[in-house]
């Protein structure tokens, strides 16, 4: 077999894809308008291997329009032009549907060069993409586009789809490969929901396997050793990159350990230490703050040993840092004043720093600056902001105990 498996075994039709039942059960309005030959302007977002370029293909096949593949890795604008110029001739009497894979590649120019043609019907578009659409893709595509995700598949899905793939290899290729239960489950479940690494893997099986009564055996043994540290998608630039991350922190900040402790361990196992590190010192300032003033230090130092052992060691201080700042008191209140402050500041609320504050102010004039230690408790009544804005207030103290005793003491001192 030439082509990769993959390829050559790609379903054709929708109710043999696997998985996105979201999108493909007989009742999904996104089935129901393809097969009703409702064919728009569509973008397909989500990973890869998820079935994005087959789901393509076969509405591309459904079409009566002609078809024409781009790939935004390797396409230019005049590949772009040139399909537009088959407009109106005689082979596209019925329009032209362009399937345009990997559509992030393209550059703004690129993009925009399909307006006018998608503005006017003359050509569809189906565009995919393994990037968050509203970052990757020129606005004006996007509101000519309807936008559809595609997600992981689960290891059932997999499971089906290398299944029928056997099946169907034994009887195009007229050999007898058996794909055991315990190395299917396997494949299942070591590809991290992509069906392309299942397929690759597979092929991979079928090529190694020896003959065992006459049949070609695929069994756990082997399975193993090609799906060793699959399961976990990681994309250190990637969209999978920053969901990781922000589902770490929202964790912390839900103050669900158990969680936290799984987005970290997949940041880890994708060599996303780094990352994973910047995050944690950030969430210690950010969602604990100063409920809990002294996790930002003891964070700091668990973070700090583990750039210095390195993995795998070094999961176990981030492991400590991440379940203490997410079963700590959690509290705001240092970003929201700072964030308070700042809008001030950017709405023109400057105004001149009072004389007694600004540098060489001389103490011992009369009205000058007070200095607090010479005062009882260590402070003294004064103005410290700019006389248009006295009386503004960025702080408010968070209701956690440690904030709530700073509170006390303060209000009962400056009585």
């Amino acid at each position: 077999m030439n082509k990769p498996l993959a390829a050559a075994l790609r379903p054709e039709k929708l109710e043999d894809v696997c998985g996105q039942q979201h999108l493909l059960n007989k009742d999904a309005v996104f089935r129901r308008a393809i097969e009703n030959g409702a064919i728009q302007n569509m973008i397909f977002y989500g990973p890869s291997g998820v079935g994005k370029t087959t789901v393509a293909s076969i509405i591309a096949r459904m079409a009566d329009k002609k078809l024409f593949k781009l790939n935004g890795t390797q396409s230019s604008t005049a590949d772009i032009k040139e399909i537009i110029a088959q407009v109106n001739t005689l082979g596209a009497e019925n329009g032209i549907l362009l399937y345009l894979d990997e559509i992030q590649y393209l550059n703004k120019k690129q993009q925009q060069s399909l307006l006018e043609v998608l503005e006017d019907g003359s050509v569809t578009l189906i565009a995919s993409t393994t990037e968050n659409p509203y970052f990757a893709i020129f606005n004006a595509i996007l509101s000519r586009s309807t936008i559809f995700e595609f997600k992981p598949l689960q290891p059932a899905d997999i499971r089906e789809g290398i299944t029928k793939a056997v099946n169907r290899y034994n009887s195009e290729n007229s050999e007898n490969i058996l794909l055991t239960e315990k190395a299917a489950d396997v494949l299942a479940f070591g590809c991290g929901g992509d069906m392309r690494k299942a397929f690759n893997a597979l092929e991979l099986l079928i090529a190694a396997a020896g003959f065992t009564d006459g049949e070609k055996v695929i069994d756990e043994v082997m399975a193993k050793q090609v799906s060793q540290r699959s399961a976990n998608r990681f994309d250190n630039a990637g969209d999978e990159h920053y969901n990781l991350l922000s589902a770490l922190q929202k964790s912390v900040r839900g103050s669900d350990e158990n969680a936290a402790l799984h987005y970290l361990a997949r940041l880890l196992d994708g060599d996303g230490m780094l990352p994973a590190i910047r995050r944690i010192l950030v969430m210690a300032c950010e969602d604990i703050g100063l409920a809990y003033p002294q996790a930002i230090s003891a964070v700091k130092a668990c973070c700090d040993i583990a750039l210095q052992v390195g993995m795998p060691e070094a999961r176990i201080p981030l492991a400590d840092a991440v379940i203490l700042l997410a079963t700590a008191p959690k509290s705001n209140s240092g970003e929201s004043a700072i964030d308070a402050a700042t809008a001030v500041v950017r709405r023109g609320g400057f105004g001149d720093v009072p004389s007694h504050l600004k540098d060489g102010a001389n103490p011992t004039n009369k009205g000058g600056y007070k200095y607090p230690h010479a005062f009882p408790n260590h402070w003294v009544k004064q103005q410290y902001l700019p006389s248009e804005i006295k009386d503004h207030i960025y702080y408010s103290y968070g209701e956690n105990r440690t904030e709530q005793a700073a509170k006390a003491y303060w209000e009962k001192i400056k009585k």
